[in-house]
């Protein structure tokens, strides 16, 4: 088995009175895997660090913003199959809501950004492991 990449992801979000909650995305660069694809914005949980650390760590270097606190949103774990199926890569994902920060985010690593409504991310291309996030925000604006 491929080992598993544990990743933390912030889900940003703010308030627009026009367009309701927006969340910002910033765009994976076309060389990265899953490259040209949306992604909320996050990474790799180092060792000797929580998964909380992590966040704050990566949303700063990615983003430029500080988190205040967070809330957990789901976990996803999925695995990318390459060609005839094999396992590619398999990811665990621990996603938060990030709507307490301090800083406007903004792309660090040359890469695409936006903030996007909710009916907007369902017309994105993401990684199939950042589809559970979509579906799970879909789920709790009902």
């Amino acid at each position: 088995m491929n080992k598993v990449v544990h990743v933390a992801v912030g889900v940003i979000t703010k308030s627009c009175k026009e367009k309701g909650t927006l969340y910002f995305l910033t765009k994976r660069l076309e060389q990265a895997h899953q490259g040209g694809k949306w992604e909320f914005p996050g990474g790799k949980v180092e060792n000797g660090e929580t998964i909380a650390q992590t966040l704050a760590r990566e949303l700063k270097e990615e983003v430029a913003i500080e988190v205040l606190s967070c809330q957990l949103l789901i976990k996803v774990e999925h695995t990318y199959r390459g060609k005839g199926g094999a396992a590619d890569k398999s990811v665990c994902l621990d996603v938060f809501i990030v709507d307490n920060f301090i800083g406007e985010p903004s792309a660090q690593e040359g890469q695409g950004q936006g903030w996007f409504s909710l009916p907007a991310l369902q017309l994105l291309e993401f990684p199939a492991a950042n589809k559970a996030i979509i579906s799970e925000l879909l789920a709790q604006s009902h």
